[in-house]
């Protein structure tokens, strides 16, 4: 399940706090909650503690698993398909305040949600090792 979080910044406190609307009020019933994110310098656990009390981060943290995309080839990802699956069918036009972009953007990841929509994923690791191989050690024999 998808969920999208429009902000008007990107500081280690909106961080904190969308980490907690997650855990708190988008998914209270979840064990584990797994959150895909790019390797921005905010996208830090100690975020949480420079937001909130050690005991409250702590709280928020262990419903938390974080993966990151990769620094290198991150063209390449899921994750990345689907914002630009998100930028073509939802926002590729002008929206005229944050207010009407949240209610857009929410009715799309419903629809989508509901749709079980997945990426068709067909880059193997074989077409990896071709189109990537500079990024692959080589192995003198």
């Amino acid at each position: 399940m998808e969920t999208h979080l429009v902000t008007d910044q990107r500081t280690a406190i909106d961080y904190a706090h969308q980490m907690k609307y997650l855990v708190d009020e988008r998914y209270p019933q979840a064990e584990k909650i797994g959150v895909i994110q790019e390797q921005l310098n905010t996208h830090v656990k100690a975020s949480l503690y420079k937001a909130f009390a050690p005991e409250e981060a702590k709280r928020i943290l262990d419903k938390l698993e974080f993966h990151y995309t990769p620094k290198h080839g991150s063209w390449l990802n899921m994750a990345e398909i689907e914002l630009s699956v998100l930028n073509r069918q939802c926002v590729n036009r002008r929206i005229p305040d944050k207010d009407t972009l949240k209610l857009e953007i929410t009715a799309w990841e419903e629809e989508r949600n509901q749709k079980s929509s997945s990426v068709n994923w067909r880059f193997t690791t074989a077409d990896s090792r071709i189109k990537l191989k500079r990024l692959y050690p080589s192995i003198q024999t």
